[in-house]
C-alpha cells in the first residue's frame, strides 16, 4: 500500500495530511504547541488517536530518540551515531531503518522482510513524502516512524 504524507506549510504547529493511493485521507498530524521537545499526535480519519510521538530530551549533546505509544506499546526511534548515512533502529522490534542522507530516501526492514520504503518529493512546498507499506498491518507504527524521521529532518535543518 501507498501513502502520501503532506506537511500544512502555514500553521503555528506541525500538521501532516496522509492520503491514501486514491487521494482520501487516511490520517492527520497535529503537533502540540510551546512545550519541551517535539510532540505530535496522529488520528486517523474519524479522528481516534492511532498514535502519540514525543521527543525524549536527554542530556547534553544533541540527541534524538523518538517515542512512539499505539496500541497500548511503546517504541523508540533512535538516530545512531554514524558519520555519512543516517542509521536508525526501533527499539521494541527488530526493525532497522537505513537512509541516504543527500536523497532523503530511506528503508526500513526486519531481519526478513521490508517494512516501509520512505521517499521524500523533492521541490514541493512543505515537506511532502511517499510511503510504501507492504503490509497493512505495519501501517501505524512505520506512518509513525516516518513523522519520527521528518521530526530528526526539521531538527537538523534547523541547525545548520
Amino acid at each position: 500500500m501507498k501513502l502520501y504524507m503532506k506537511q500544512k506549510v502555514f500553521s503555528w504547529n506541525d500538521k501532516f495530511s496522509v492520503f491514501d493511493e486514491n487521494g482520501g485521507e487516511r490520517y492527520y498530524a497535529e503537533g502540540e504547541i510551546f512545550t519541551w521537545g517535539k510532540k505530535l499526535h496522529l488520528y486517523d480519519s474519524s479522528g481516534q488517536e492511532a498514535a502519540f510521538i514525543k521527543q525524549k530530551l536527554l542530556g547534553i549533546l544533541p540527541t534524538h530518540h523518538y517515542i512512539i505509544e499505539t496500541g497500548g506499546y511503546s517504541y523508540t526511534v533512535v538516530k545512531e551515531l554514524t558519520f555519512l548515512t543516517p542509521c536508525f533502529h526501533v527499539e521494541g522490534t527488530n526493525w532497522r531503518l537505513k537512509g541516504d542522507f543527500f536523497t532523503h530516501e530511506y528503508s526500513i526492514t526486519d531481519d526478513e522482510r521490508i517494512i516501509l520504503r520512505l521517499s521524500r518529493h523533492w521541490f514541493t512546498f512543505g515537506d511532502s513524502y511517499e510511503l510504501d507499506i507492504p503490509d497493512d498491518r505495519d501501517e501505524i507504527l512505520a506512518l509513525a516512524v516516518a513523522l519520527a524521521i521528518d521530526c530528526v529532518n526539521a531538527d537538523q535543518d534547523r541547525r545548520h
